[in-house]
This record gives structure tokens, sequence and C-alpha cells, in this order.
């Protein structure tokens, strides 16, 4: 899932209605009149990178709304304070023996407006998604079900869906091929029950504050744009006994500088995007309360395909030849990551590592004398420099490292244009193909390599590259359908190397979880997949 100014999908211009204030809806006053009065209230501040764009699970696409929509709804599967699959909706499981028929049992549970969760609340909302008139860009991700992707195409009606209500607790998934991750796959947030019964009495204003429901440990109260969004324990929910924090503020961040301020000054409990060129000074200062793992995410450079020059193959490659990994992440970062020479990050289960982008092993001195050979052999050079606008987020950070970028492409004969943008413009720009070069990046939704091959398939819209190859699209179904786990990355594996070979993307590094979390907040486990769900912390001062 894309993080940020990473992104997933096309956005749908109905949602940018739901940017509303609700402060005592429904939700709200049900909360405060089941909790009891004399008790005191819990409540956590967390800075969350980015401003939502909807809170439709089944249009949602970045990380945070992921980060919020998770404590809203509970999927078949949820994740533990260490970002595990464990049962959620569903209480267990039954897996037929050929791997291809899974039974999910459902605990006794319901909405927050005490209407029972059923399982044709969870048939219903993948229908929905995997519905071409939906839009959802996450669809592909459903693709493992049994005739997913011809009904997405719209060959077929989605009642050929291979799911089926067996019974009002029983939901039967039948799947095109054997999905071990499928636990993992369970937790995302296009997975999530459908309310139908409040889409049906509110339509497209079902997500609003005060109108939206869920079946997760808190419920949407407020949102007001750029400022602060408010979730209130759902007395209803299964474990609520469990659940010690009443109140939940997320706090989108644009200025990481201006986060970390509040921060220091108490205004945050947790923090889970902070300023680059503050590292130094947080290591030595605050290293209690500064976390730092491996991430399963890779940090990118996409190249617009469509626009020339960006078609041929020597000016990619030279752009990923005179980019200097080694620099931006020793220097220029300096938050652990690693230069980053594949599309997959180290960590990925069942994955062998062994593709590599072939210039890996040259010195940047001979990967520069290199991309000056392509950019002449492409119509480039001291009389004819390459003029081209690199699209990236307005922060002090990203200009940190844009700068350096353009002064790392002007050695190879590359007048570089900065152009900043609200992390959702660039995120629009992106999927619209109105760019020629800007960041990107992927978050894992499950630990597969197919999670991160999948975005270059041709009818993929998170395709920012816009990269179709029918060669490379029949090598990731090939892997769908290879039973055998070594086998499959090893055809994965093929498939990632012709990525690299034809240069879609520039990887840059393997990105770090980097977390400030307050002293007093307690429970919190930083994990490789940045998600810390607030059901399972508490706040002790």
């Amino acid at each position: 899932m894309i993080a940020a100014i990473f992104t997933r999908a096309r956005f749908a211009a109905a949602i940018a209605a739901i940017l509303v204030i609700s402060a005592c809806g429904q939700n709200e006053q049900q909360a405060q009149t089941d909790a009891p009065a004399a008790q005191a209230q819990m409540s956590i501040t967390r800075g969350e990178a980015g401003e939502p764009d909807t809170l439709d699970p089944g249009l949602a696409t970045t990380t945070s709304e992921h980060a919020i929509l998770g404590e809203v709804f509970l999927g078949l599967t949820t994740e533990d304070a260490k970002a595990q699959p464990i049962p959620g909706a569903a209480e267990r499981w039954d897996v037929s023996a050929d791997g291809l028929v899974w039974t999910f049992h459902l605990r006794d549970h319901t909405w927050s407006d005490g209407t029972p969760v059923t399982a044709e609340d969870f048939v219903s909302g993948w229908r929905r998604v995997l519905d071409p008139k939906t839009a959802a860009a996450y669809a592909l991700i459903l693709y493992d079900f049994k005739n997913a992707q011809a009904i997405n195409a719209g060959k077929m009606p989605v009642e050929q869906l291979g799911v089926r209500a067996v019974d009002a607790r029983t939901v039967e998934i039948t799947l095109e091929h054997p999905a071990p991750y499928l636990p993992q796959l369970l937790r995302h947030q296009a997975t999530f029950p459908f309310p139908r019964h409040v889409f049906a009495a509110h339509g497209a204003d079902w997500i609003k504050p005060g109108i939206q429901i869920g079946n997760g440990p808190y419920i949407v109260t407020e949102w007001l744009p750029n400022d602060h969004i408010t979730l209130v324990k759902n007395s209803r929910f299964y474990d609520a006994a469990n659940v010690a924090i009443d109140r939940i503020t997320f706090i989108p961040i644009n200025d990481p500088n201006a986060a970390l301020r509040r921060y220091r000054a108490g205004e945050m409990d947790a923090l889970n995007y902070i300023p680059e060129d503050q590292i130094d000074w947080l290591k030595a200062n605050l290293a209690d309360q500064l976390t730092i793992v491996p991430k399963l995410t890779i940090a990118a450079v996409v190249l617009n395909e469509t626009r020339k020059p960006f078609d041929d193959i020597r000016v990619r490659e030279a752009l990923n030849l005179a980019y200097d990994r080694d620099l931006m992440t020793k220097t220029i970062i300096r938050t652990g990551q690693e230069p980053a020479y594949s599309i997959v990050p180290p960590g990925i289960a069942d994955y062998p590592m062994t593709a590599q982008l072939s210039f890996k092993n040259l010195t940047q001195p001979e990967r520069i004398a290199r991309a000056k050979e392509l950019m002449l052999q492409a119509g480039y050079g001291p009389q004819k420099r390459l003029a081209l606008t690199f699209s990236t987020i307005a922060s002090q950070d990203a200009r940190r490292v844009t700068a350096a970028i353009q002064q790392m492409w002007r050695e190879v004969f590359v007048d570089l244009e900065i152009a900043q943008f609200d992390g959702r413009v660039l995120v629009s720009k992106r999927r619209a193909g109105d760019f020629d070069a800007a960041p990107t990046g992927w978050l894992a939704d499950y630990n597969d390599a197919y999670n991160f091959l999948f975005l270059f398939l041709s009818d993929n819209d998170l395709n920012d590259a816009k990269y179709k190859n029918p060669m490379f699209d029949a090598l990731l179904g090939e892997a769908q359908n290879e039973p055998d786990l070594a086998k499959r990355g090893q055809i994965l594996a093929r498939a990632e190397q012709m990525l690299l070979d034809d240069h879609v993307w520039i990887p840059t590094r393997y990105e770090v979880v980097s977390n400030l979390v307050q002293p007093h907040v307690r429970g919190w486990v930083t994990n490789s997949s940045d998600i810390n769900r607030t059901r399972w912390l508490t706040i002790e001062r």
C-alpha cells in the first residue's frame, strides 16, 4: 500500500464531499451514552503521514487511510500488537486439502449501531469492490478469488464471484489458485465488510462522520480537513472490555518539522513521520523515544513511459545509472535506509532475492560514464540537454532530496525543474499520467513478492509508469498458478528481473519504520509493517 506520497489508486470525485464535520453524530452520541459518566477518558493523539482522501474502505488507497479504517472496521482477520494476522471478524477458519476453498466462521458480533454483522456483509463488500462501476483501484487485490478478474473486467456478473454466504455466520471463499498468504491479505481495507443497511439508507453519505458505522474498536465522529480526525471507542465492539483508550485524534502531517515541534510540546503521543534532517538531533536527544527498524517498503522514482523520451529505454537506464544511491542514503537522508537495487525489498517470504539491477557492482563514476554514453546515443548531450520536470510533495525533506537528484542528473545532460504539490494532488497527477518524473514507492499489503510485482501488470490502475509487457503479465499469471512455493518464487524473480532490465522504476532505497513514541504510551511494538492498532495500547502518565 502506498504511504503518504506513495499512493494506490485513482480518487473518486464523488468522495470529495465527505470532508465535513459532524462532531455530534449518532455514533458519538451512542458512545457517550454508553460510557460511564464518572470514568475519566483516556485519549491518544497520533501524527499520521498525509491527509486521507476517503474513509470508504472500498476506495481507500493510502497508508493514512488504512491507519484510520483499520481502527473502524474488522476484516475476517486483523492485526495483533506485532501486526501479525490473527482472527478478526472470523473466530476460526478451515482450508480444503487442495488449498482452494477457505471457510470462515464469524464470531457473534455487531455493527456499532447494534445490527448483527453477517456473512452477506462480506460477500456484498467484495462484489462491490470488484464491480467495474465502483472503479476501485484495489480490486486487483481480490483477484485471488475465483472469477474476480473476469468480473472486474466486465466479462462476468458479480454474482459469479467465488464467494458465498453459507449461512449468516459462515463465509466460503473459493480461490483461483492456492494462496497461503490469504490470512494476511484479508486484513486489507478492500476486504472489509460493507454495512448494506446504512448504504441503503444514506447512499454515498454512508461514510460521513456521524453516519458511518463500523465493526471495529472505534468509530469516526469528526473530520476537520487538514486539521484532525476524531475517533471514539465503539462500546459494541466485541472486545470493548479490553480496549483501554477511549478517544483517538489523528493529525495529518504535511510538515514533519512542525509535527516534531508539536510532539516535543506534548501535543502528540506518537508520530510516524519524522523530519529526515533532524535525525542526528533525535538520536542524541530522544533516543529512548525513537525507533527505527527495516520496513517492507521500496522507495523509487517513476518515469512516465507515455511521454517522450521516457519511452526510450536508453534514457530510463541513464537516469537510473546516474542516481547515486549511496550519496542519498548515507549523506542526504541518513535514517538507516539501505540503497535499493531491486523492487522487492529484503525480508519477503519464500523469495530468493536474486533479481538485481545489472549495474549494481559498478562504481558511481563508471555508472556516470555509461549513462553519458546512453544519453548521447538517445540524442542528448552538452549542446542538447534534456529538460524535464520532477513532481514532488511540498515539504522540506522533499526539497532536499529532489535538489540532490537535480545535481545527480545534471551530470548526464539533464536540466531538472522541480514542481511541488500537496500530497493528494501529486497522487492524482501520477494517476492521471500528468508528470515526467515523480517519487513513488510501495508498502507491502501482505508479505509476498507478488504484492510488489502486480503493480506493473498492464491492466493495473496503480501502474503509474504505464508499463505494458505481455511477457511480464504471463509470468505473473504462471507464478500465481504454481503451487510449489520455491518454484513460484523463482518465477516471480524472473518477472522482477524483467522489470529491472526494462528500467520501469528507479528503485532508490529500502525504507525503514521510524516512529517517535512518548514514554507514557504502553504496548507499542515497532514492526516492519508499521501498523500499531490503538486497541492494543494504553496510556500510563
